[in-house]
């Protein structure tokens, strides 16, 4: 494999296939971003074939060139099948970072089946569905990361949430489970949980609404997106070897514990 400089020249790192699910997005494209700036060869998968020929475009523009496979994550057998692509196409990838997720909100009482399913289909299930793809390949090459990106809401629960609260708080211990099994063979997992961030979502709530989010975190302001994937890059790199089964909580303050 090529060895790369980061911007410390002390410091070497080797450049590795990394996968983000969900990589079409706020967050999950800084992460992209910050990988690929970190030297490695990203790729991400997305359910909507037209979205992402609009966004490699965008990217292609912006400097990058990221690959898309279309893929539905709460599907085990498409996983499967864009894994083997990945591996033929790209190469084995060492790091993960399992990205994908959607809400469906309602209190618990006009909470349907269906949006319950789909919630823990898209933001739990496809963990293991995705994971399940690697992560053998991972310990057997003895390196690899997996970043799963929960929530601040998986850990302190949030009104009319109760679905995508649970599917969060079940990658912590998703997490920590796995982390004993592989970490002798050099792989780390990890859970990271945002709290709010300044996403074009988030910057589309109406401005008192927002501000009224922005005066609950005691810090006074929304988190970045580059704030998050510049922890996704540390927790991927060769430095966060010694950091495995943690949960890291960067919400600005405002759930401590």
């Amino acid at each position: 494999m090529k060895l790369l400089f980061n911007k410390n020249p002390k410091e070497i790192c080797m450049k590795r296939v990394a996968l983000v699910t969900g990589g079409i997005g706020g967050i999950g494209t800084a992460i992209c971003k910050k990988l690929a700036d970190a030297g490695h060869t990203v790729v991400t998968c997305d359910i909507n074939a037209e979205r992402a020929d609009s966004w490699v475009a965008d990217m292609k523009a912006q400097g990058y060139d990221f690959k898309v496979y279309i893929c539905d994550v709460t599907n085990f057998d498409q996983c499967a099948e864009m894994a083997a692509k990945i591996t033929a196409e790209v190469g084995p990838v060492d790091i993960l970072v399992n990205n994908a997720g959607i809400t469906r909100d309602a209190v618990f009482k006009k909470l349907s089946k269906v949006d319950w399913d789909l919630v823990l289909g898209t933001n739990l299930d496809s963990v293991y569905n995705i994971t399940k793809q690697f992560c053998e390949g991972m310990t057997e090459r003895g390196w690899g990361r997996v970043i799963n990106m929960s929530s601040v809401n998986g850990q302190k629960g949030q009104f009319g949430q109760t679905n995508y609260s649970a599917a969060k708080a079940g990658m912590h211990g998703f997490t920590k489970a796995l982390a004993q099994e592989v970490a002798k063979k050099g792989v780390t997992v990890n859970t990271i949980s945002p709290g709010y961030i300044g996403t074009e979502m988030v910057m589309a709530i109406k401005e008192e609404v927002r501000n009224q989010i922005i005066s609950t975190i005691p810090v006074g302001r929304l988190g970045t997106p580059e704030e998050i994937a510049e922890l996704v890059a540390y927790l991927a790199s060769n430095s966060g070897s010694f950091i495995t089964g943690s949960n890291i909580a960067i919400n600005g303050g405002l759930h401590m514990f």
